[in-house]
């Protein structure tokens, strides 16, 4: 990737790469995922120039970050990040005062945790 000013904007496979976005298909950038985050969120305004090219300024890319972060990180829904992204409040990432964790995501992360608790049991 060429170095560039950490000011400048970046294109869409850039940012996708910032995000570390991953393809489940092989060789495929996953830009699909910030079109439709883009139209989800009204806040995304990337800069679109010539031939419709998408360009995004550091200020998307940290309200990128932030709805990656609460979508993959924390397991929120889109509509729970939604009522976040348009709150004047600052920012809670306890997903118990916002009602929007993801249920399924929660019991999968308490299978994995019960399993290891299992496997370190039978370790000792």
């Amino acid at each position: 990737m060429i170095d560039k000013d950490h000011n400048s904007y970046k294109t869409i496979s850039e940012v996708v790469e910032i995000l570390g976005l991953k393809s489940k298909k092989a060789n495929s950038v996953p830009t699909h995922t910030l079109r439709f985050w883009e139209k989800e969120f009204k806040q995304l305004k990337p800069k679109i120039f010539n031939g419709n090219r998408r360009y995004y300024d550091e200020k998307n890319i940290k309200l990128l970050k932030k709805i990656h972060y609460l979508l993959k990180d924390q397991g929120m829904t889109i509509s729970g990040v939604k009522k976040i992204l348009n709150n004047k409040d600052p920012l809670k990432l306890d997903e118990t005062v916002n009602d929007s964790i993801n249920s399924q995501n929660l019991k999968n992360k308490l299978i994995k945790i019960s399993n290891i608790v299992k496997s370190l049991k039978r370790l000792k």
